[in-house]
């Protein structure tokens, strides 16, 4: 069956069917678009193109159909039609006889397709929301248990200053977020009925939109039928949010992985999302974050071959949009994927406080404080950074900690060095209580952030859910 076909004599070519056929992805939008017919033909009803009998046979028609659908998981296991909506038009035919050839009345394929993927886009949104939670508050679960446990914080991969293990897993706290906001966006922007739209000039008939939109649970409907119909801006923006997502994950993902060796041994990942050596039997790899790590890379590609797609198109619609499906579920599927395993691998590490605290010393990462004492009492900042710089070194050449420098010695460099300032080189806590500024990595501002990123996890679990 073919939706076109009166103006064409002939077969197809194999080869270009099986090129162009849609249905072994789209088949997924099977529930939104039937959905969607069924609130259209009731609109032509009250528009009085259809009659009364004609919209209880074809309702009751797509009823049954979404039953078949429900009840058989492999109702599409064979493919034989060209898209979707051809299917769903054959099957009404079977079901319901002459009458399914009124379906199509006064709207395209154009207007359908670009409906059913705006509820998906919605649907998909609120999945990857609540996903995104429970990746929240595994980092807060982890964070809480680790709140006293300091970590060597780096820039350019070397030895920076103490942070608090709790403060680094709040970073990807606020990436995540971040996320979230934005998903927040995708969903407001993709809440518009293109349905009436029609091929590109709008409907022929006296349908009401406005009831329309109501009825499939649109917020608004759209403004322009030529831009309706041709309209992926969603898709591409759910696309780069997804992205972004796993581009932070991959981030957690890379840092994990670094976390893991032995050269570091800050954590260890569980057994459960670990893998070996099919040669080497004491290997542990980190292959959950790896593949984490892969995925947020080729759904990168996705995303510039979504926009690549988008840039040169005339109005209005164009086959070249099929190929917006199979990026947009890929995304919305490893996205989602990702974010429920990155969570298990979070809430299972199990973290290594001792090593953290033995690459503490190794790294002279209190050197700011000291510098920071230095200008308390009265040393410009440029001048402090500069003996404390010659200060580490001194010790590095005599492959020695600040806790290990004799005061004498540390005198020939820094005149002021008492047993205050040698307290301060060697104290994790002291460098981390002076951080208590908004943002900072204090434990006191820890405990307040938190707390505050408790209450958001609550807030909007119970927002989504109960959508």
């Amino acid at each position: 069956m073919k939706l076109w076909g009166g103006r064409f004599s002939g077969r197809l070519d194999p080869l270009f069917e099986r090129f162009s056929e849609s249905f072994s992805f789209d088949r997924r939008l099977i529930l939104y678009d039937l959905k969607v017919n069924r609130a259209y033909v009731r609109e032509l009803g009250r528009a009085k193109v259809l009659s009364a009998r004609e919209v209880r046979a074809l309702v009751r028609g797509l009823d049954a159909i979404a039953r078949e659908v429900s009840r058989r998981p492999q109702w599409a296991r064979q493919p034989s039609s060209e898209d979707v909506h051809t299917w769903v038009e054959a099957r009404l035919q079977r079901e319901v006889g002459e009458v399914a050839e009124r379906l199509r009345t006064g709207r395209s394929r154009n207007d359908l397709v670009a409906t059913d993927t705006r509820l998906y886009l919605k649907d998909a949104v609120r999945e990857l929301q609540l996903a995104a939670v429970e990746f929240l508050d595994s980092l807060l679960f982890q964070a809480r248990r680790c709140r006293t446990v300091a970590l060597p914080g780096f820039t350019h991969l070397q030895p920076a200053q103490p942070i608090l293990f709790a403060h680094y897993l709040l970073a990807y706290f606020q990436m995540v977020s971040r996320d979230l906001s934005r998903l927040e966006n995708c969903y407001a922007r993709a809440d518009e009925l293109p349905m009436g739209s029609g091929a590109l000039a709008g409907a022929a008939y006296p349908i009401d939109r406005l009831r329309l939109a109501r009825e499939l649970g649109f917020a608004r409907v759209s403004r322009n039928s030529l831009d309706a119909v041709s309209d992926r801006d969603g898709v591409a923006e759910l696309i780069f949010t997804c992205s972004l997502t796993m581009i932070h994950l991959s981030r957690l993902a890379e840092d994990l992985i670094v976390y893991s060796s032995p050269a570091f041994g800050f954590v260890e990942m569980g057994d459960a999302y670990s893998t070996g050596s099919s040669l080497m039997p004491q290997k542990k790899n980190a292959d959950a974050l790896e593949l984490i790590r892969g995925k947020a890379a080729t759904l990168v590609g996705r995303l510039s071959g979504t926009l690549a797609v988008l840039k040169g198109l005339p109005l209005s619609y164009n086959r070249d949009l099929q190929e917006d499906k199979r990026a947009l579920f890929d995304a919305v599927d490893t996205t989602s994927d990702s974010l429920k395993l990155a969570a298990r691998v979070v809430r299972t590490l199990r973290v290594n406080a001792d090593r953290m605290a033995a690459h503490m010393a190794v790294g002279f990462l209190t050197a700011t404080d000291v510098a920071d004492e230095l200008v308390r009492r009265g040393m410009p900042f440029a001048q402090a950074h500069e003996v404390v710089g010659k200060l580490v070194r001194w010790c590095e050449q005599r492959r020695v900690t600040f806790a290990e420098v004799s005061a004498s010695d540390a005198r020939r460099i820094i005149p002021l060095w008492d047993a205050k300032l040698a307290e301060v080189a060697k104290s994790v806590p002291h460098s981390l209580a002076q951080r208590a500024v908004v943002g900072g990595t204090a434990p006191s501002r820890v405990r307040i952030e938190l707390a505050s990123a408790g209450r958001l996890v609550r807030q909007w679990r119970r927002r989504w859910l109960r959508r």
